[in-house]
């Protein structure tokens, strides 16, 4: 099937069987090798991207569900000069060890804080009809579905803090 994606800002027509998941279409199809296959059941979030401005589990969705969608990977976010504000707290802080599911952390952490600043409510918010608040019940709950085995967890959860602190 033909398919049309705009990722990172740039456009691409591919060709894919339709059972190609939007990991794959990614990875095996563009190049892009920054979002991770982990788990391959969408336990990880390894494979975390922003598929138009929402943070989806790549390797759970079939590209063809995206045509015409604007998709941001890791690779879209920043580069090593000029990083996004989440990467470079990322560094400052550690967050991460041996690296493999930092993209996917930080395209998460991206997303969640977009919603927060969107107003939307999470499992834990108190008040569904106020803008949340990033407490640490929230963070942990927006980020459950993102695991770091090296457990840099501590680290993660400053660097995101961070950068949610920047944006009040």
């Amino acid at each position: 099937m033909k398919l049309s994606l705009t990722v990172n800002g740039q456009a691409h027509a591919l060709e894919l069987d339709t059972r190609t998941t939007l990991l794959d279409a990614l990875r095996e199809h563009l190049n892009l090798t920054g979002t991770k296959k982990g788990c391959d059941h969408g336990q990880c979030g390894a494979c975390t991207v922003i598929a138009d401005g929402r943070r989806i589990n790549a390797c759970l969705t079939l590209a063809v569900m995206h045509e015409g969608a604007q998709v941001t990977t890791i690779e879209g976010l920043g580069t090593p000069q000029r990083m996004h504000p989440l990467q470079a707290a990322f560094v400052k802080h550690d967050g991460y060890q041996c690296g493999y599911c930092t993209p996917g952390q930080i395209c998460s952490a991206v997303g969640m804080l977009d919603e927060i600043q969107r107003g939307i409510p999470s499992h834990v918010s108190t008040d569904l009809n106020a803008r949340p608040l990033l407490s640490a019940e929230e963070l942990r709950e927006r980020m459950s579905g993102n695991i770091c085995r090296c457990g840099a967890y501590s680290n993660i959860v400053e660097a995101i803090t961070e950068v949610a602190g920047s944006r009040s």
